[in-house]
């Protein structure tokens, strides 16, 4: 999609501090992060959310499920924890409507949602 900025991101057209990319999507670092760590995991095919998608596509979102633990490995997530979020929707607070997923760790997040 033409207006959309993670699709920009994605193409290199706006700038980001990638963390990484294969053939599903592309991770970067959040430019307002809301913990020590918080990576925005962007779909590689622009669709507003997982609604977007049928059972055809169980390859592609397993391709990012795997993505996100590659990151979570990568960068060292691993024996704290970390927290992995979808916001789907306008009540959901989800501010970009491309499916997209935010790695948040770094500290204790205590028993709240977000």
């Amino acid at each position: 999609m033409d207006d959309c900025i993670f699709c920009k991101i994605i193409k290199g057209e706006i700038p980001s501090k990638k963390v990484y990319e294969d053939d599903y999507c592309f991770a970067f670092r959040d430019i307002a992060p809301q913990m020590p760590v918080h990576i925005v995991v962007a779909a590689k095919k622009h669709v507003s959310s997982v609604l977007g998608f049928g059972s055809e596509d169980k390859e592609f979102l397993g391709g990012i499920q795997l993505a996100i633990a590659n990151i979570a490995r990568q960068e060292g997530l691993c024996e704290n924890g970390f927290r992995v979020i979808n916001n789907c929707g306008r009540d959901a607070k989800q501010s970009v409507p491309h499916l997209h997923y935010h790695i948040l760790a770094g500290g204790d997040m205590g028993e709240r949602i977000v």
